[in-house]
């Protein structure tokens, strides 16, 4: 199934359709979804996979008549966007993609991901990397941090992370859909970052799960907060939103390394918005087709490695949908 890819400029939908621009981490599922929907209802959308940064620039500009992000909205673009509403409409989590000529396993931690993209561990056989990874013959190889080089909710997810692990990364790097990483490559888009990955001896990449899996890549598991090294399987990614008890009223949720009493957490899941505007002029087809995403089209999920909406989000996604 494919993407409509639309340019940056594209006008807002006629009442033929709806047109939608952000996250490419969602563009996988959002593909299942158009055809799905299309055929449901007969209403097309289009789709330009521009990443959430870009997303959230174009619906704040209405120039198209939803946004897509992975990061939810900042305040200052909350503001900007002028009464949009975010709407968690599904759940996934931002894999550790790893290119190591003879390995295929491979544990890290946050502290270690930290080293890597700070610049401060440079070779796969540094003592911190080996204590991860007994029995591992991990070359003396040198690595390759590779990251978004756009604005993206993946990087949003990933430096949330690394920004719960490390005070010095809050304070020195932080935690956004861009940051200015202090070492390393950029690709565009999930993939850029794969392919960069994919022909790059020794590097390492964050990467939404699904174009991981289209790739080949083996995934790390990364150590949760209870000390278990764990993959982003959809078991793990609805353990980490498991620990969501209440969504606030801006439907801002993070959950990014979970606490202990998660056991079995990926600590590296996160949840995918769609953005809408309150004045949008085609609020009813909106409706219907945020509708469709979080819950008839939640069945295309799992292929794709993303798990399905707990019932404290859906809810509170549906109660988005009716307050546009």
């Amino acid at each position: 199934m494919t993407v409509a890819i639309m340019a940056a400029g594209v006008a807002s939908a006629s009442a033929a359709g709806l047109t939608g621009a952000g996250s490419t981490l969602v563009a996988p599922l959002m593909a299942n979804w158009i055809n799905g929907f299309e055929i449901k209802e007969g209403i097309p959308v289009k789709y330009g996979s521009v990443g959430s940064g870009a997303g959230i620039a174009q619906i704040t500009a209405r120039t198209v008549d939803f946004g897509a992000s992975d990061a939810p909205l900042t305040p200052e673009q909350a503001a900007a966007c002028n009464g949009c509403v975010q709407i968690p409409w599904a759940l996934t989590g931002v894999a550790i993609g790893f290119h190591i000529p003879g390995v295929k396993k491979l544990n890290v931690s946050g502290p270690v991901l930290v080293g890597i993209y700070t610049g401060k561990i440079t070779k796969w056989n540094d003592p911190k990397v080996k204590k991860l990874n007994p029995g591992v013959h991990l070359p003396g190889l040198g690595i390759t941090p590779v990251f978004r080089s756009d604005g993206s909710g993946d990087t949003y997810a990933f430096t949330d992370y690394l920004s719960k692990i490390s005070p010095a990364w809050k304070t020195h790097v932080g935690s956004a859909t861009s940051v200015q990483f202090p070492t390393g490559v950029g690709g565009k888009g999930n993939s850029g970052v794969t392919s960069t990955v994919t022909s790059t001896n020794g590097s390492i990449g964050y990467i939404s799960a699904s174009y991981l899996v289209a790739a080949g890549l083996p995934a790390a598991a990364v150590q949760n907060k209870a000390g278990k090294f764990e993959f982003p399987n959809l078991n793990n990614i609805e353990a980490a939103a498991a620990v969501v008890k209440k969504v606030p009223s801006n439907n801002k949720i993070s959950i990014t390394n979970p606490p202990k009493k998660a056991t079995t957490a990926y600590p590296i899941s996160t949840f995918t918005y769609g953005i809408v505007p309150h004045d949008a002029g085609q609020k009813g087809f909106l409706q219907q087709f945020a509708k469709y995403a979080i819950t008839t089209g939640q069945k295309y999920g799992a292929a794709l490695d993303f798990a399905p909406l707990p019932n404290v989000v859906k809810q509170a996604a549906q109660k988005a949908i009716g307050s546009l």
